[in-house]
């Protein structure tokens, strides 16, 4: 299977080394977590569940490529509303033959899963902006009819007190 686009490696000032045999660059655990803004501890977090495995020097945790690249699909995968679960789901596949038609089968249903439930919630969060506006728009109606003067401005054809949408 095709690698996943990578970011570009952490800029100036990162503290990458290379491994032992001066061949593969390898990352701290504060790179990381610079890197994916995410907490140190949040990257102990996924390591306690299985889903990174860094090498140990001494108390220190070692970091390869693969470990980032493995962090980078935990992060968007819940970025992206994905369960831990499917995020090993996910990271599987990256290691898979891509003649492994069942994986690949079950990675598409996950896919498929996912955007199903968040075009659902889509179409609440819309739902909820309509009964919003309407409420609003009442609001506003009552309140015009009261010739009352509240000192908000609006621009025309917005709402009082909304500000305009980008």
């Amino acid at each position: 299977m095709t690698e996943p686009h990578v970011p570009p490696r952490p800029g100036p000032g990162a503290s990458l080394s290379r491994d032992a045999d001066g061949t593969d660059i390898t990352y701290s655990i504060a790179d990381l977590a610079r890197e994916f803004e995410i907490t140190p501890r949040a990257i102990r977090f996924y390591e306690d569940k299985g889903l990174l495995e860094p090498r140990r020097e001494g108390l220190r945790r070692v970091y390869s490529e693969r470990e980032r690249v493995r962090l980078l699909l935990i992060v968007r995968g819940k970025r992206l509303g994905f369960s831990l679960r499917e995020c090993q789901d996910i990271i599987d596949m990256y290691g898979a033959e891509p003649t492994e038609g069942a994986q690949l089968q079950r990675l598409i249903e996950t896919i498929r899963q996912r955007r199903s439930v968040l075009q659902d919630r889509l179409a609440d969060l819309r739902l909820t902006l309509k009964e919003l506006d309407e409420v609003e728009a009442q609001a506003q109606r009552l309140l015009d009819a009261t010739g009352e003067d509240t000192g908000e401005a609006s621009a025309p054809g917005e709402p009082a007190g909304r500000p305009p949408e980008p």
